[in-house]
């Protein structure tokens, strides 16, 4: 079973729609975001709902819960965006719209398992907004910590930086392992980047595609998996449930697109800060 896995979309919809595209192209049609549909970008309205449209499980970011309740923890750019993003998404003229976006927000979960995987925003130990950057391989005491509450595998984003952390405090950038990875025995957390706003010095889209080494069954899902999002009661198991038939395996999809009509996007706005549009072509 493949599915696609996306994070931190953050508004951009030119960068999101060409995500969507390439993992239609390769015939896939299970899609998790694991959150930040919106925030910095000019497009929050449009990116929630191809996110409502396109993905079946959806996790909750901190710009999300930002719109909803008072950013906590913001610089002024990013509060400044945030508070113009509530105001899209209160619109006068799509009030019918804006309500559904609404109670989809107010209804994310903030992780979600699928044996053997954990997903989450930030970190298994604070979904919402604890960061993990690749220098803190070398603060043991945290990703010991870290690593005692994954039972496996566990994906996330928040960073914006995609890689592989592994238990033995490594921690592998995609072009270091030609941009796949197949997972063994040990523990991994896999950060999956940023499709609307990469801080890893290439400013092009980025996705995970995982195999989970398992067959699908006919209503798309994986035959063997139970999933619940936080304390759920979790799915059962399908009675034709089979064994994994192959190594679990994560490909990392780098993707160009058009940021330039973007940024021309974010200069219009007066209320977003203008440095949010220059780092696109970064990709910082």
């Amino acid at each position: 079973m493949r599915r696609a896995l996306i994070s931190d979309i953050h508004g951009n919809l030119e960068a999101l729609e060409v995500v969507l595209d390439d993992i239609k192209s390769q015939g896939i049609t299970e899609i998790f975001c694991l959150g930040d549909i919106i925030g910095y970008g000019p497009n929050p309205r449009e990116c929630i709902d191809r996110v409502m449209e396109n993905c079946r499980v959806t996790l909750l970011g901190n710009h999300d819960q930002g719109a909803m309740f008072d950013p906590d923890g913001f610089n002024i750019g990013a509060e400044r965006a945030i508070f113009w993003t509530r105001e899209q998404l209160e619109s006068s003229s799509d009030r019918e719209n804006n309500e559904r976006r609404w109670e989809f927000l107010g209804e994310l979960p903030r992780t979600f398992r699928s044996d053997p995987f954990l997903f989450v925003h930030g970190s298994p130990r604070n979904p919402l907004s604890e960061y993990i950057f690749p220098e803190d391989i070398y603060n043991h005491r945290k990703m010991e910590r870290l690593f005692q509450l994954v039972d496996r595998y566990c994906f996330q984003g928040h960073t914006h930086v995609p890689g592989v952390f592994t238990e033995g405090f490594q921690f592998y950038a995609p072009e270091e392992i030609d941009n796949e990875y197949t997972m063994g025995d040990g523990k991994l957390m896999i950060n999956v980047g940023s499709v609307g706003q990469p801080r890893d010095g290439d400013p092009r889209a980025c996705y995970v595609v995982l195999d989970d080494g398992k067959p699908a069954s006919a209503n798309g899902t994986t035959a063997t998996s139970s999933a619940s999002a936080d304390s759920s009661t979790p799915e059962p198991a399908p009675a034709d449930s089979t064994d994994a038939t192959g190594p679990i395996r994560v490909s990392f999809r780098r993707l160009a697109y058009d940021f330039e009509s973007t940024i021309r996007k974010i200069y219009s706005i007066s209320e977003l800060e203008p440095f949010l549009g220059d780092r696109l072509r970064q990709g910082r």
